[in-house]
């Protein structure tokens, strides 16, 4: 196959405000980015998402947008994207920018003009619905924050409707003039040369018209959240939203045909698998990438991985292509979730699978989630449900850059605490050391460059066998291994007969793995790519 350039890449996720901080505000910012650009570069991805930048209150950190094509002055200037922008590119790096088209601040002009009142002309670009009978909320919606997801508005005596805080109203995308006006948001970035967008809740854009109750969830623990109370689907994921995924395709589409580069479109869904596919598109294609987050919940032993991999394999449409994604700035991180020796045994994990790999920021180094103090919480949704560990601020915390004050991410007080371990986990002191997680990345991402078996080629199970995982990746003739030891003690995997041979590309271990007699004697937590001869 020839493959397309967002089918072949590693994206790398920047959330701005924690990445470098450049003007001594304690947050991160665009001419951040645009300095550690060489560093993006020798670790070996190929494009950049960033987390939202426009004008914004910041209640959500950025999710909550005053304005759609703009920069927030804490991030810096539209110069500055452009500058950035165009730094990236000369370094073959591509930038997708973090589209939130679900909702928008209350602060946003829109929603000033459309809550001042009931003949406003934008008064039904949001959701809008008069009280029940007994004067309540419309429905039983339930925000993902907790609480319902309607506001009383006193000023024209209806409720609107939040799917996430109040301060973050919902766009009514039935109304003809949202779409054509988000379609424009897409549009003015794109002309400036943005090669993407990560969509935000892909999948809440629309929801049932006639706003019936959600039904009770039968496995609800109260530790799971109260948006989990009930099953959202009346609020979500509605047939009709894959025409406004086509329609957004479409606008992305045409800038290739127009020769001005291939643009491409991930979409942030969390479905089960079997929903999550009608995102490709049917008739008319959706998203290119779907977003798989599959990898985030499963239970971290082989035979489960192995049924996740090969379901998701079998699930995909004829011309959609997978994708896989380890951690992200809602989740916790890799090295809490499976410690620090199976991080590294993920990292072969996420970069050999087939499809396209999104890399957290700071997973390269091994960070573990951080803790907060009460006094250092920022993040709204810890502090609506405090104690359920649902809590994002440990996972967004600085990028520690060296051994210098604040990790080297600011010279002020930064706006989250850096990882307590920042003396030796950092940058300049990992890429000093030949077997830290750091090196390890960079040699996979140099693997999966020079071997097109690792990016674009088949998939092949191989091996599933106590805490063994073990598959095949083969394009044209070359034919790769790759086997992962998920726990704790020593295996001896026996390779194929084609495979008898194999020399050894890339351990997770410092001393070499031992190949011989047609079997390889994995340690424990150990993973390894070996290239059949």
């Amino acid at each position: 196959m020839t493959a397309l350039w967002w089918q072949a890449c590693v994206i790398y996720h920047v959330y701005p405000r924690s990445f470098q901080d450049t003007n001594n505000d304690g947050i991160g910012d665009l001419r951040g980015i645009e300095r550690r650009l060489n560093y993006l570069v020798s670790l070996g991805v190929d494009a950049i998402w960033i987390s939202p930048m426009y004008p914004s209150p910041m209640v959500d950190f950025g999710y909550d947008v005053a304005g759609y094509c703009d920069v927030d002055p804490c991030f810096g200037t539209l110069a500055d994207f452009d500058r950035l922008l165009i730094q990236a590119h000369r370094r073959g790096l591509k930038v997708l920018l973090d589209f939130v088209p679900n909702h928008t601040s209350d602060h946003h002009p829109w929603f000033v003009e459309s809550r001042a009142s009931h003949e406003n002309q934008k008064r039904n670009w949001y959701i809008w619905h008069d009280p029940a009978a007994d004067g309540g909320p419309p429905n039983n919606w339930i925000s993902d924050f907790g609480g319902s997801a309607w506001e009383w508005d006193g000023t024209t005596g209806q409720y609107y409707y939040h799917a996430f805080l109040k301060e973050q109203p919902d766009l009514n995308w039935r109304h003809p003039d949202v779409r054509a006006a988000m379609y424009d948001v897409m549009r003015f970035w794109l002309d400036r040369g943005v090669d993407g967008f990560r969509i935000d809740v892909l999948w809440h854009l629309l929801k049932a018209a006639d706003f019936p109750d959600n039904p009770p969830n039968p496995a609800y623990r109260p530790e799971m959240g109260e948006m989990h109370r009930l099953l959202q689907l009346n609020s979500t994921d509605q047939p009709e939203v894959h025409a406004i995924a086509a329609e957004m395709r479409d606008i992305a589409d045409s800038y290739g045909a127009k020769g001005q580069g291939e643009r491409v479109l991930l979409g942030e869904i969390y479905l089960p698998v079997d929903r999550l596919m009608h995102y490709y598109g049917g008739e008319r294609p959706g998203v290119h990438l779907p977003l798989n987050f599959q990898l985030i919940d499963t239970r971290w032993e082989a035979r489960s991985l192995a049924t996740l991999i090969t379901d998701y394999e079998a699930a995909l449409p004829p011309d959609g292509w997978p994708n896989w994604v380890l951690g992200n700035h809602d989740r916790p991180r890799v090295a809490t979730r499976h410690g620090q020796a199976q991080a590294r045994v993920a990292a072969v994990l996420l970069l050999t699978l087939r499809g396209t790999p999104t890399l957290y920021y700071g997973d390269e180094l091994g960070l573990s989630d951080v803790a907060i103090e009460p006094s250092q919480i920022r993040d709204p949704r810890e502090l609506r449900e405090p104690g359920l560990g649902l809590g994002r601020d440990p996972v967004r915390t600085p990028m520690p850059w060296d051994a210098t004050e604040n990790a080297g991410f600011t010279t002020a007080k930064p706006w989250l605490p850096p990882n307590a371990d920042w003396p030796t986990r950092n940058v300049a002191r990992m890429t000093d050391d030949s077997q830290s997680i750091l090196t390890l990345y960079r040699r996979l991402l140099g693997l999966r460059r020079d071997h097109l078996a690792l990016s674009i080629g088949d998939f092949v199970l191989l091996n599933v066998e106590d805490e063994l995982l073990a598959y095949e990746r083969r394009y044209d003739a070359e034919r790769l291994i790759v086997a992962l030891n998920l726990g704790g003690q020593p295996h001896r995997l026996q390779l194929p007969d084609w495979a008898r041979d194999s020399r050894l590309l890339l351990s997770t271990i410092e001393d070499a793995a031992l190949v011989e007699g047609g079997a390889v004697l994995l340690r424990s937590n150990e993973a390894v790519v070996l290239e059949a001869r």
